[in-house]
């Protein structure tokens, strides 16, 4: 049961760990003065923000779930969702830079070369629990592991799992620059170009393939 549980969560960890915005910024600290201790206050701000961000998702949704039938509730999320991901899609892929145009960087960007520690560690709470893309995947998340069953520590772990995966992108690069700086500079310069460069495509496909992905499991339990 936990193994399809997060079997279950996958797409939405892997929907949270392709968010551009995140890779760019912890990208960005990394090359600064003081990136091992921004990068580092950064990523474990994000981790504590997600974790704070699901296990709050999954109490309110764990307490507001019908007693009579449950899994039709988590299908309608889901539904709901999956819809509100292939509007966001729409609304992306037509807002992306056209040929010759390039792509905006967000203004909150331009002090991260003399950010704080502590700053960091706010920003990647932020970014990670606020951001509403990830709110609506952890949302999702929380009512797979409601539909699961699942007893209090397999809920641990499910969602330890969740988190893990979901940080990957963020903590990744810092664990590589701590142990390896000197070699970690130019692919990391490279991945952050890529993802600046290429934003807003990136994220209409990830919320095409997540919105199709939860729609069509929320159509499933429902018509069931």
């Amino acid at each position: 049961m936990i193994v399809r549980a997060i079997g279950d969560l996958l797409p939405s960890a892997v929907g949270v760990a392709l968010s551009p915005v995140p890779i760019v910024a912890i990208v960005l600290m990394l090359g600064t003065p003081r990136a091992r201790t921004t990068g580092t206050a950064f990523a474990l701000g994000w981790i504590g923000g997600l974790s704070l961000a699901v296990v709050l998702v999954t109490l309110v949704s764990s307490g507001a779930s019908s007693d009579d039938d449950p899994s039709t509730a988590v299908g309608w999320v889901k539904l709901i969702l999956g819809g509100l991901c292939l509007a966001s899609a729409i609304r992306t892929w037509k807002g992306r830079p056209g040929p010759g145009e390039t792509a905006e960087t967000p203004a909150w960007m331009a002090g991260l070369d003399a950010v704080a520690a502590g700053r960091a560690a706010i920003l990647g709470a932020a970014l990670a629990g606020v951001n509403p893309k990830n709110l609506a995947l952890s949302v999702a998340a929380a009512a797979s592991v409601g539909q699961a069953a699942l007893s209090g520590a397999e809920t641990a772990i499910t969602l330890a799992t969740f988190v893990i995966l979901a940080s990957a992108s963020v903590a990744g690069p810092v664990v590589f620059f701590l142990l390896a700086p000197q070699r970690a500079a130019a692919p990391l310069n490279s991945l952050k170009d890529a993802m600046a460069a290429h934003n807003d495509v990136i994220m209409a496909v990830v919320l095409l393939v997540l919105g199709a992905k939860l729609a069509g499991d929320g159509l499933a339990i429902v018509g069931a």
